[in-house]
C-alpha cells in the first residue's frame, strides 16, 4: 500500500464575484527563494469591518433570485408567495444600510486559511475581532452575546463578543476567508445522529431523512439553504462541514469520491432530498412547496464503527460572506445593491386579512380570535408586550416567590422579540420575532395566572403549548420569521421599556404596531397548525 495524501475537502474552483476594498496594507517582501506576503493588522480589522457590514444589509443574488422563483412558481401555495414576497420587500429595506435584515445579527463565526507565505506578526484572531466589534459599534446590530460571570451569573458582553475565529494552514500566500452572522434561530436548528452502517442503504436512508427533517421546524425561519452530511472522522468535523455546506463553501467539491477519502457532493441525494422536503408540505413557514430552497448533500469518510450525519440550514437571512486577501489587495464578496430588481410589480393575491384589536379587553380578544379558524391570516392592531428569554425566567421568579403576574402579561398579547439598535428619527430597529419554543415551558404556569393568553413569534410549538391553549384558552399566533427591517419601518409604530431596564435587548417593551402580520397557529379547541401537515 503506498502513501496517499490530498486535501480532504477539494474545493475545484472559486466562482465568487468579489469586489476590491483596497490595495493597501499588503507587501511582498523576498525571504531567500520565497515571496512573503506581509499584511499589516489593520488590513484583517478593515476586512472584518466590511465583510460584517455587508452581510447584516444585503444578501446573495442567488439567493434572491431563488425567492423570485417562489413568485413565479404555479405550484407556489399563497403563503409560499406571501412569505417570499415579504422577504424580498425586506431586501430592499435593509439595503440603505440603516435596518439590518434580521434582528438577530448573530454571532459573528469567521473561518479562515492562511497561507504558509502569509506574515502578520500578530494574533489574527484579535485583529479580526476588532473589526468585528467596530461594526457592531457603529452599526445599527444588536449584541446577542452572553458571557458568565459564575455558572449561573451572566450579562450580555455589550459589543457582540466573543467571536468564533478558526484559522487554518494552508500552501500559499493568499489568506482566505468565511464570514458567517449566525442568528440563535438557525443556528439551534443544526443536529447531530450518531448513526451506523445500517443507515447506508436507500430504503434506511430515505426514511431516515423523512423523519429528521421534520426536526428542523420553521422556527429558523424557511425556506432554508439545507446542508446534510453522512459521515466524517468525527463528530465535530461532521457539525464543522454542515456549517461550511449551508453557507454554499462546499459548492465547487467533486461530486465522487476516491480511495484517499476526499469529500464531495452527492447531487443525486441532493435531488432527492429536495423533494422530500416539497412532500413534506411545511413550506415557507406556514405550509406549501418551499421549506428549502436548495439542499447540499455532502459524503465523508468514517470509522468503521461510527457514521455521524449532521443536518442543519442557512435561513432566510443567508449571512454568510467570504473575502481573500492576495497581493493585489483585500477584498470582499460582492452581494446584492439592487435587491428590488426581484420584486414583481403587483403584490401576489391574497384573500383579505381579519383585523384584531389589540386594544380592547384580553377577554374581548380572546372571543374574537375564537371565531376564526387556525391558518386564518391576521392584521394587528395596537398594544403588544414584548419579552423574551430571560424575562420570562424573570417572571416566573416572582411567581415561584409567591408574587402575582404582572398586570402587563395579563392585558395584552405577548411578542417574543428583542430589538436591534434604534436607528436615529426611526421608531424601532428591526424587530422581528425571535423562536417560541424556547418559551414553551413557562405557557402552562402563566396561562394559568392569566399570563401569555395571546403569544406572537416565529415557528412550531410542543404539544404543551396546544393543551395549554385549550385547558386556559389561549392562542399561539405565529408571524413571519425572516422579515425585521420591514416590521421595523411600516409595522411598529412606538417603543418603549417597561420592565426589566437592566436586560438590554432582553428587556420588556410595550410597542404599538399596526397592521402587523400574523396567522392563527395554535387556537383555545385543541388545534394546531403544524399537527396537521
Amino acid at each position: 500500500m503506498e502513501f496517499i495524501y490530498q486535501d480532504p475537502y477539494p474545493i475545484l474552483k472559486d466562482d465568487t464575484q468579489y469586489r476590491k476594498i483596497t490595495s493597501d496594507y499588503v507587501t511582498l517582501e523576498k525571504l531567500g527563494d520565497r515571496e512573503i506576503l506581509t499584511i499589516n493588522p489593520k488590513g484583517l480589522e478593515l476586512l472584518s469591518q466590511e465583510a460584517l457590514k455587508d452581510v447584516s444589509f444585503m444578501l446573495r443574488t442567488a439567493h434572491l433570485a431563488k425567492l423570485r422563483v417562489i413568485l413565479d412558481d404555479p405550484e407556489a401555495t399563497d403563503n409560499d408567495r406571501f412569505v417570499a414576497y415579504n422577504l424580498l420587500q425586506n431586501a430592499v429595506v435593509a439595503i440603505d444600510g440603516e435596518l439590518p435584515s434580521c434582528q438577530d445579527t448573530g454571532t459573528a463565526i469567521v473561518m479562515a486559511k492562511k497561507g504558509e507565505n502569509v506574515y502578520t506578526g500578530v494574533d489574527d484572531a484579535e485583529w479580526i475581532s476588532k473589526g468585528i466589534f467596530n461594526t457592531y459599534q457603529e452599526r445599527n446590530l444588536r449584541y446577542s452575546q452572553i458571557v458568565p460571570i459564575s455558572m449561573f451569573e451572566e450579562k450580555n458582553s455589550g459589543s457582540n463578543l466573543p467571536a468564533q475565529i478558526d484559522i487554518y494552514a494552508k500552501k500559499g500566500a493568499t489568506y482566505e476567508f468565511l464570514f458567517l452572522a449566525k442568528g440563535g434561530g438557525s443556528a439551534n436548528k443544526t443536529y447531530l445522529y450518531q448513526q451506523t452502517k445500517s443507515l447506508l442503504n436507500e430504503k434506511s436512508m430515505d426514511a431516515f431523512i423523512r423523519a429528521k427533517i421534520m426536526d428542523l421546524g420553521t422556527s429558523a425561519c424557511p425556506p432554508y439553504h439545507l446542508a446534510l452530511v453522512i459521515g466524517g472522522t468525527s463528530a465535530e468535523a461532521n457539525l464543522a462541514a454542515v456549517k461550511k455546506a449551508s453557507a454554499g463553501y462546499f459548492d465547487n467539491l467533486p461530486t465522487s469520491g476516491n480511495m484517499a477519502g476526499q469529500a464531495f457532493r452527492d447531487l443525486e441525494w441532493e435531488k432527492r432530498v429536495q423533494l422530500i422536503c416539497q412532500e413534506s408540505h411545511v413550506g415557507a413557514q406556514f405550509g406549501g412547496k418551499y421549506f428549502t430552497h436548495d439542499v447540499r448533500v455532502i459524503r465523508l469518510p468514517r470509522h468503521a464503527a461510527s457514521c455521524p450525519v449532521g443536518l442543519g440550514v442557512s435561513c432566510s437571512a443567508d449571512r454568510n460572506i467570504k473575502g481573500k486577501i492576495t497581493k493585489d489587495g483585500i477584498y470582499v464578496e460582492q452581494l446584492e445593491v439592487n435587491p428590488k430588481q426581484f420584486l414583481p410589480e403587483t403584490a401576489p393575491h391574497l384573500e383579505p386579512a381579519v383585523e384584531i384589536d389589540l386594544n380592547q379587553p384580553m377577554a374581548d380578544i380572546l372571543k374574537k380570535l375564537s371565531q376564526y379558524p387556525i391558518k386564518t391570516r391576521l392584521k394587528l392592531n395596537g398594544t403588544l408586550i414584548v419579552a423574551r428569554d430571560i424575562a420570562h425566567a424573570k417572571i416566573k421568579e416572582l411567581l415561584d416567590a409567591g408574587k402575582s403576574m404582572p398586570e402587563y402579561f395579563k392585558n395584552h398579547p405577548v411578542y417574543y422579540a428583542g430589538p436591534a439598535k434604534t436607528p436615529e428619527g426611526m421608531a424601532s430597529g428591526s424587530f422581528g420575532p425571535t423562536t417560541a419554543g424556547r418559551m414553551d415551558v413557562y405557557v402552562d404556569e402563566f396561562q394559568k395566572h392569566a399570563g401569555s393568553m395571546v403569544m406572537l413569534a416565529k415557528g412550531n410549538r410542543t404539544k404543551e403549548v396546544k393543551e395549554a391553549c385549550q385547558k386556559y384558552g389561549g392562542f399561539y399566533l405565529g408571524s413571519i420569521g425572516g422579515p425585521a427591517a420591514i416590521l421595523a419601518k411600516e409595522n411598529i409604530v412606538s417603543v418603549e421599556v417597561v420592565d426589566f431596564e437592566e436586560l438590554g435587548m432582553e428587556a420588556v417593551r410595550k410597542i404599538t404596531v399596526k397592521d402587523f402580520p400574523a396567522f392563527i397557529i395554535t387556537d383555545d379547541k385543541g388545534n394546531d397548525f403544524f399537527e396537521n401537515l
